[in-house]
């Protein structure tokens, strides 16, 4: 798809007009986020603009009865409490994680990703927890494993209810990775020939085999999340990969420039909306 005509699909879609083409070759990450926001809320006007964070719950009452219910005994628990131990435990050096953080790496979900102008790219919570591992002399932990899903878990606890606060410097690097995110998020794949947004901009709400979409409006803010068909937890990087595998696309590497890139943008245009994670779906 040529540039021109994704910013076309995009204008269309999220009600930009004529302005939104004309301005497409110039980055305005500002004017995205608040024409996002306006369709989401526009498409589901019953729908509590912090309500968007519990994806399908804010869409159907039956469900959102179901999980009400199951949050008295969340499934994610033990990965609460297995995070918060991982946490604190001290690496053979004697530091811990609270070392590589601000604020000790209490209360800071909502600050990630973030754009690293050292390395030029993004950073995610994920690689952070890595880096800080690898820097202490600890192996990497799987991005789509029980214990990243567990610490992410633990750190977003820790933020419930702080609002997303993403940050785009002005810096052409980060722009040029907040677009390719974008594009990322819109452009078709795989031989069903769906994008991320034909679930989650076209059809939130609807139903697909047995489950209801979830719109793209928040739907990173309960992460990591536990998946009835998963029978655990998962982290940001794990429902990538499924993504991709559900459109029978091939899935990228975990923590690839692209997938970080799309998270980057999924979080800008979230900007506002509560952390929840973690969280429970289907």
């Amino acid at each position: 798809m040529s540039a021109l005509r994704l910013a076309l699909c995009l204008s269309i879609a999220l009600g930009l007009g004529a302005s939104g083409v004309a301005a497409a070759d110039k980055p305005d990450p500002v004017t995205d986020a608040k024409a996002f926001q306006k369709f989401f809320v526009n498409k589901f006007p019953k729908v509590a603009f912090d309500d968007f964070v519990n994806g399908p719950y804010s869409m159907n009452e039956d469900m959102r009865r179901q999980w009400e219910e199951k949050e008295q005994f969340p499934p994610y628990e033990f990965a609460l409490e297995a995070g918060k131990e991982m946490f604190s435990k001290p690496f053979k050096n004697g530091k811990t994680y609270a070392d590589c953080f601000p604020n000790g790496g209490i209360g800071i979900r909502q600050t990630y990703p973030y754009f690293d102008d050292k390395d030029g790219k993004v950073v995610t919570l994920e690689l952070a927890l890595n880096r800080c591992r690898e820097a202490n002399g600890e192996q990497p932990y799987s991005y789509v494993k029980d214990e990243m899903a567990s610490l992410t878990a633990y750190m977003a606890y820790t933020s419930r209810g702080k609002r997303f606060d993403i940050k785009i410097p002005d810096d052409p690097r980060a722009l040029d990775a907040y677009e390719k995110g974008k594009e990322y998020f819109y452009t078709r794949r795989g031989q069903l020939n769906f994008s991320c947004a034909s679930c989650h901009v076209q059809s939130p709400g609807e139903r697909i085999r047995a489950e209801i979409l979830a719109p793209a409006l928040g739907i990173l803010n309960a992460m990591p999340i536990y998946r009835s068909e998963w029978s655990g937890m998962g982290t940001i990087s794990r429902r990538f990969v499924t993504c991709n595998s559900q459109t029978r696309a091939v899935p990228l590497e975990p923590q690839s420039d692209e997938y970080r890139n799309l998270e980057y943008y999924l979080s800008y245009v979230s900007n506002g909306l509560p952390v929840s994670g973690p969280g429970a779906r289907p």
